[in-house]
């Protein structure tokens, strides 16, 4: 990760902008999620809509360990909690469908993510996609200065758990701006002792900008990665769900830069 920066009002009118384009490309792809459409389409839909805004994809072309994402958007379903790459699979009613963007424009990144139900879902479903966003939201009321790292991941974690779900691990948030990932770590759950120099609890700034992103398995929150190299799954095979939100971190409330219409 790059090192964190506090944005300058010139950097922070680009994020904004690159996140307005985020959020818009995931609003053109949910008035589309249905069965039996395609996730390619889905993938087709938002890049069309981010290039002809001037934007680029964040995540085609992201290398990671010599490999290169193939796709604009990460669409996971149900067990998968993030990275799956789009193809010719059709959704199907009762699933969740978790979407993630990214978008630079300017030289800056914008970042968000949000699960969505496919037709008529589940109440164990809908009580996971619940508690998710609320779990995000109060990670993000956490990101005000004068708090650290764990105040967020007390709150993701606090929520979560007591309503019997588990936070994944392996994965967390992070900084953004003129790269998409930048420190500080953001994790999800307050790390063991001997884990904490992994994810340092550094006070939050005026001016940071942060990407919160809570992923919640329904069951244990082990994981593993798919043949493709890229799709992490849940362990157990039960449904995971994925909010993320991009917020600059403010005194008394955070500014959040990609709330859905």
């Amino acid at each position: 990760m790059e090192a964190p920066t506090i944005k300058t009002n010139t950097a922070l009118h680009a994020i904004e902008e690159s996140c307005r384009i985020v959020v818009c490309a995931l609003n053109e792809v949910k008035k589309y999620i249905s069965p039996g459409i395609s996730t390619i389409e889905l993938d087709k839909i938002a890049e069309d809509y981010i290039r002809s805004n001037n934007g680029e994809p964040a995540f085609k072309g992201y290398i990671v360990d010599g490999k290169s994402f193939p796709s604009s958007l990460c669409i996971s379903i149900d067990e998968e909690v993030v990275h799956g790459i789009p193809s010719d699979r059709k959704l199907k009613d009762g699933q969740i469908v978790s979407v993630d963007c990214g978008v630079r424009k300017g030289g800056y990144y914008g970042d968000s993510a949000t699960t969505f139900a496919v037709g008529e879902i589940s109440q164990d479903k809908l009580k996971l996609l619940t508690v998710t966003y609320e779990s995000l939201m109060a990670g993000v009321n956490q990101a005000v200065v004068g708090n650290k790292v764990y105040d967020i991941a007390r709150a993701v974690q606090t929520i979560v758990e007591k309503n019997g779900f588990s936070v994944v691990r392996e994965l967390v948030g992070h900084g953004v701006g003129r790269q998409l990932h930048e420190d500080p770590a953001i994790p999800n759950f307050i790390p063991a002792l001997l884990h904490r120099s992994r994810f340092p609890n550094e006070k939050l700034r005026k001016g940071q900008t942060l990407a919160i992103e809570p992923m919640v398995n329904m069951g244990s929150y082990t994981v593993s990665t798919a043949k493709d190299g890229w799709t992490v799954y849940a362990t157990d095979n039960r449904p995971s769900a994925h909010f993320e939100h991009t917020v600059i971190v403010e005194k008394g409330k955070p500014i959040i830069l990609t709330l859905l219409g």
